[in-house]
């Protein structure tokens, strides 16, 4: 399938409150409306994991963060400015409310700029639909570890039906794998300082250059 018939697919799935598995730049994700609460809760369900654990979501760019009533500035627009799009989830106050299990126990949101071609065609797709923004949270039950490739992806799922509704819509467009790299390194900007929550794809002398030099 191609990479336009493929976004197309997952959009009508996402709408019916479904979740789909998706490339990124570095592993696997599992994405749901954010704004949808079956959907999240079936995502939540399939991996195995506490609805007080936050998921990230996707955007197309800065932009479209401040749109989600996210606040974009200081350090987190430095951030953003420097390594997105790309592997770098930042975390940020915000006022707009999504599905429970979405946004942290404090309000703020987990936000993820993907520089794959289908990751970041999906996320655009889903905007322009209107369904809200897509969530990103590694392909993988509690415990395992994340599916870095097509076939790590397939592995996955190995145990769920090609349609059923609790498990998530695999999605592949020929040439479109993960990069098979760690996960993105993740910064929580909602403090009078950064701090580093994850270092993953991004080292951490890197991620602090932006706030030390």
């Amino acid at each position: 399938m191609d990479l336009r018939a493929c976004v197309e697919h997952a959009v009508e799935h996402l709408a019916g409150e479904g979740f789909v598995a998706y490339p990124t730049e570095t592993v696997w994700g599992l994405g749901a409306c954010a704004d949808r609460s079956l959907a999240i809760e079936r995502l939540t369900t399939w991996k195995r994991r506490s609805i007080d654990a936050p998921f990230a979501v996707l955007v197309v760019s800065a932009e479209a963060s401040s749109e989600l009533g996210c606040e974009i500035e200081g350090w987190a627009r430095s951030l953003m400015e420097t390594y997105w799009p790309g592997p770098l989830t930042i975390i940020t106050p915000c006022r707009e409310r999504f599905a429970p299990g979405v946004a942290r126990s404090d309000g703020a949101l987990g936000l993820r700029c993907s520089s794959h071609p289908l990751a970041a065609a999906l996320c655009l797709a889903v905007r322009e639909a209107g369904l809200g923004p897509l969530t990103s949270t590694s392909l993988n039950r509690a415990g395992e570890p994340a599916a870095v490739d097509f076939d790590a992806a397939e592995a996955a799922m190995r145990d769920d039906g090609p349609d059923d509704p609790e498990a998530p819509r695999l999605l592949f467009a020929k040439g479109h794998d993960a990069g098979a790299s760690e996960p993105s390194s993740v910064v929580d900007c909602t403090g009078a300082r950064p701090k580093i929550l994850r270092v993953g794809a991004i080292d951490r002398e890197s991620l602090e250059k932006i706030w030390t030099q």
